[in-house]
Parts: structure tokens; sequence; C-alpha cells
């Protein structure tokens, strides 16, 4: 038996004797649960402290300080760069525009870059996803066969007086044909400092124990970006944590974990890098007929007017497509 594992039971035995409320580790703010009685969330590969492990049990996501390299990054962002002055293109790559007018770091009179999705095609950026020092936490989640599925570069605009900088209170597997969901994990890493100001992430701690909500537009003044979907009937009065963030670190959370972000308000740019990722031994569901058919059909009719698909690709097809082997074996995606 390792040391960890020793001390996990330590801490477990001492909590089960304990009828106080925790304090989240992950947070100087008192947001307090009940401990759980078994470790469902995190498999046990001596990575995570027993203290961690059991914050990320109850909380539904855990922030690793300074873990993204400074030289990592700055390749990053000049990777970025290139792509908004089309130096470069990327098969497959989505590249997003603020529906409001703000105006682009490095092309004049055009539209600010929201975001980059889907850059599996990009060496450079994909490497983010590759990182030995994500895979060690990423397997804590996943188990040793990981597949990246879902890859962004964040690039929140300066807010254009309409707040179509903020994204909705969202689960992020409203957007995902797979399961199960405690084998799927997201690693965000902050490009810079981030903080309220320029919209950082909000996260409802312990929200990942409940069950996938109905999501949809926000009805917002001012609009919303495409596919920036909100969720339905959360509790407002929830406790929330605000991810204030330095470059290079990183916060990890569970799919099923209700989180957003507010306005940027500042003149410059916020940028963040992430992924998502599952265990290779995940396996695809049908979505017809559930609250995650509005996505669906979202996303074929998108691919449609892309790359001029017909209806025989599926929902799964999408993903299956844009998934890709990035530890160990690939079994079911």
């Amino acid at each position: 038996m390792s040391r960890a594992t020793e001390r996990l039971k330590i801490v477990l035995n001492h909590l089960d004797r304990s009828n106080a409320a925790r304090a989240s580790f992950t947070s100087s703010q008192n947001v307090s649960y009940h401990h759980p009685q078994a470790l469902r969330y995190t498999l046990d590969t001596d990575t995570l402290s027993p203290e961690q492990r059991i914050a990320y049990e109850e909380d539904g996501f855990i922030l690793i300080r300074n873990l993204v390299s400074e030289e990592d990054i700055d390749r990053f962002r000049a990777e970025f760069e290139r792509i908004c002055k089309r130096e470069v293109q990327i098969p497959g790559l989505i590249v997003m525009r603020d529906v409001a007018i703000a105006k682009s770091e490095f092309v004049a009179e055009e539209k600010a870059v929201s975001k980059l999705q889907d850059f599996q095609e990009d060496p450079e950026l994909f490497r983010y996803c590759a990182l030995p020092e994500i895979l060690k936490y990423v397997e804590c989640f996943t188990g040793p066969n990981i597949m990246a599925m879902h890859t962004m570069l964040i690039n929140k605009p300066p807010d254009a007086g309409k707040k179509t900088s903020r994204h909705p209170m969202h689960q992020d597997l409203h957007y995902f044909p797979f399961r199960p969901a405690d084998r799927i994990v997201c690693s965000w890493t902050a490009m810079e400092k981030v903080n309220r100001q320029n919209g950082c992430l909000v996260v409802l701690p312990g929200t990942h124990k409940g069950t996938l909500l109905e999501h949809n537009y926000p009805e917002w003044e001012g609009g919303v970006n495409k596919m920036y979907h909100g969720v339905r009937n959360y509790d407002p009065q929830h406790p929330r944590v605000h991810l204030e963030m330095e470059k290079g670190d990183t916060v990890f959370f569970h799919p099923l974990l209700i989180h957003g972000s507010g306005m940027n308000q500042t003149k410059g740019f916020r940028k963040a890098i992430s992924c998502h990722y599952a265990s290779a031994d995940c396996y695809y569901i049908d979505v017809k007929g559930t609250t995650q058919e509005n996505i669906s059909n979202e996303v074929k009719e998108i691919a449609a007017r892309k790359y001029g698909v017909d209806d025989t690709i599926t929902f799964q097809d999408t993903w299956a497509l844009r998934g890709r082997l990035v530890q160990g074996e690939r079994i079911s995606l």
C-alpha cells in the first residue's frame, strides 16, 4: 500500500468520525459540504494528495498553480496570432468572432476572434493536450487510456457595452454524446492573469453531483455568441467561487460542474487554452429525444453548412472525427 493511500484512508476515517462541515480545499471561501463516503470521481494514481482528491470529490474542480510553463504559453500565444493573421490555415479549425463590435488585436477592420475551436490538426496548439504535466493530472480522472476530445483557445474580448463577452452558466456535458460523465475532465489553463475584472471562470461547487440540466440560448439583451448555451433552472443562490488565476495556473473540472464567466471589463483580451479529455473506454450515446437534441441539431447544421456533409453524418460522428488519442490505447471512442 502506498503512503498516499495510507494517508487517504486516515483522512477518510477521520472525516467519517466527524460531523463537522469541511471547508473547500481549493478556495479561501467557506463553501462547505458533507464528505463523500466513497471516492467516485478520482482514481488512485499517487499524483493527487488525499486532500486534493477529497476536494475534487466534494467540489468537482481542483486548481493547480503554475502547472504550464511560460515558454509553452508564449508559443501558444504566438500560434494564435499567426492564425488570426491568416499566416497558417488549419483543417477543421473553427474561428469564432464576437457578435458585438470588438476590434481585432492583430488585423485592422476585423471583428475580434473570441475563440478557436477544434485545433486538433494544429501541431503547435495541440501540444498543449499532450503535455506530460497536464496528462499526469488527467489520468487521475480518466484512467491511463486518454482521448483529447474537445480543444479550445478562448480569447475573451473587452466588452463592447452589450455584455456579449459573458459566457452563460452551463454544464459541458450538454455538448458531449459520450459517457460515463465521471471519466471526462476539462483542463483549463490561464494564458495570462485572470481575475474578476477580465472575466474569470465562476463555478458552483458541488453541482457535479447532480444531473444534466436543460440548456438553451439565454434571452440576453445584446445577443449571445453562437453555441453559448446556458443552463436552465439552476439555483442562483448556490454559493459561487471565482477562480482568479495567474499565467500557467490550470483548473481541472468535472463536465457536470455548473460554471461560466463574467464580462471582460478591461481594455485587453483575456486568453486561456483548454482541452476536454475522456477515457478511451467511454462510449457514445444517442441523444435523440433528450435535452441534448438541440445542440446535436445545431452541430449537424454547422457541419452541413461548413463541410457539405449530409444527414448520414451523426452527432456522434462529428466527435469521433475530432477525437485524438494522447495516451494509452484507443478502445471505444
